[in-house]
Parts: C-alpha cells; sequence; structure tokens
C-alpha cells in the first residue's frame, strides 16, 4: 500500500461496463521525506485509481496496485490496476505528526 494525495478526477463517458458507475481519481503517490523524517514529499509519479470510498480531491489516501487492487469485494471483477482502499486521517512516525486531515 502507498498514501497518496487525490489530486484531481476523471471524467470518462466512454468506458467498459464493468467500471460504470465508478468514481476514477487522479493520485499523486507520496513518501517520507528522507531528510527530516517530518513532512510528505511527492513521488512526482500519477496514477489513475477507482474510488469505492468517497474520497475527494486534497484528501490523502490509501491506495494498492497490481492484482491486490482486484482482492476487495467491489473491485474482484474489474480491469483495474489501482484502487483507493482508505483515507488517511493522520500519519504518525517517530512520535510526530505527519500529517492530521482537518
Amino acid at each position: 500500500m502507498f498514501v497518496a494525495k487525490v489530486t484531481g478526477a476523471v471524467v470518462s463517458t466512454q468506458k467498459v461496463d464493468s467500471i460504470v458507475g465508478y468514481k476514477l481519481l487522479v493520485v499523486e503517490p507520496y513518501r517520507l521525506d528522507n531528510k527530516t523524517r517530518k513532512k510528505l514529499n511527492t513521488t512526482g509519479r500519477t496514477f489513475i485509481a477507482v474510488d469505492t470510498l468517497g474520497a475527494g480531491e486534497g484528501d490523502y489516501v490509501l491506495i494498492t496496485q497490481g492484482s491486490s487492487a482486484r482482492l476487495t469485494e467491489e473491485t474482484r471483477d474489474l480491469p483495474i490496476d489501482t484502487v483507493v482502499v482508505g483515507i488517511v486521517d493522520n500519519v504518525h512516525v517517530d512520535n510526530h505528526s505527519v500529517y492530521e486531515r482537518s
């Protein structure tokens, strides 16, 4: 799993029937700052993820990719590679708050 920030959404009016009705989000994975370990930094990568939880732009989420993305009840038979599996409330590292959802 990875922590990612929702940076946008994708609207696709033509898609395979099995993903009709699913919200598609643009997510950008983040990692812990190598030097300070007190903030999250972008990895510079972007993915499109299926959202089954109702995340929105600006939220930090947990994503999973590859075959693991198809292991939830909601995504078992979907042709997807990335799915939002959680909305992050807070991140604590070394007794320091790295992120707090407001």
